[in-house]
């Protein structure tokens, strides 16, 4: 039995094909045009469990931060895993996402996802999001014991570092 994965890369086609746009090259045509509807699933489940993992974010000692990821930031975000997934032979599901967050110099794990636990992983994705930083004097105390604060947000501004599994191509780093 093979997967849909499999499949993907044995799919016939011949070259005339990419000529039926009137002449526009795939480069140039409309990325939404290549996303996979599964993948479109997918992904929304994997930024509803993205967000949950930033709900519970250890970014000290033994201490729990709730992130919030603003609204234009989970589109962003979604936009860009979606078009780095699009090149891949699994597309999105075979994905791992490792969650970072920076604040000043210090970058803290706060979660590893497979988009598809199913599917053997064929490309790693480091999302590397990061504090407001006009929220700087409201975190020192997170590093300190005493009680929770009140949930922290996340800028708009975050990396993404892509890294094939199956190949020995250069990393790439998208800075949004």
């Amino acid at each position: 039995e093979t997967s849909d994965c499999e499949s993907l890369g044995s799919a016939s086609g011949s070259e005339g094909d990419a000529e039926y746009a009137d002449g526009v090259s795939l480069p140039d045509m409309d990325l939404e045009l290549l996303h996979d509807p599964e993948d479109e699933l997918l992904c929304a489940n994997l930024m509803d469990v993205v967000q949950a993992t930033l709900g519970r974010a250890p970014l000290g000692a033994k201490r729990c931060s709730r992130l919030l990821m603003p609204a234009q930031l989970q589109a962003q975000v979604r936009t860009e895993l979606l078009r780095l997934a699009c090149s891949e032979p699994c597309g999105l599901r075979g994905a791992l996402l490792d969650l970072c967050v920076e604040h000043g110099k210090a970058c803290h794990d706060v979660g590893h996802i497979a988009a598809d636990p199913a599917v053997v992983p064929t490309f790693q994705l480091t999302l590397v999001l990061r504090l407001d930083s006009r929220l700087w004097p409201k975190i020192q105390g997170l590093f300190a014991s005493g009680p929770a604060f009140a949930p922290l947000k996340l800028s708009t501004g975050f990396r993404v570092i892509k890294k094939k599994l199956y190949s020995s191509e250069q990393l790439l780093i998208e800075e949004c």
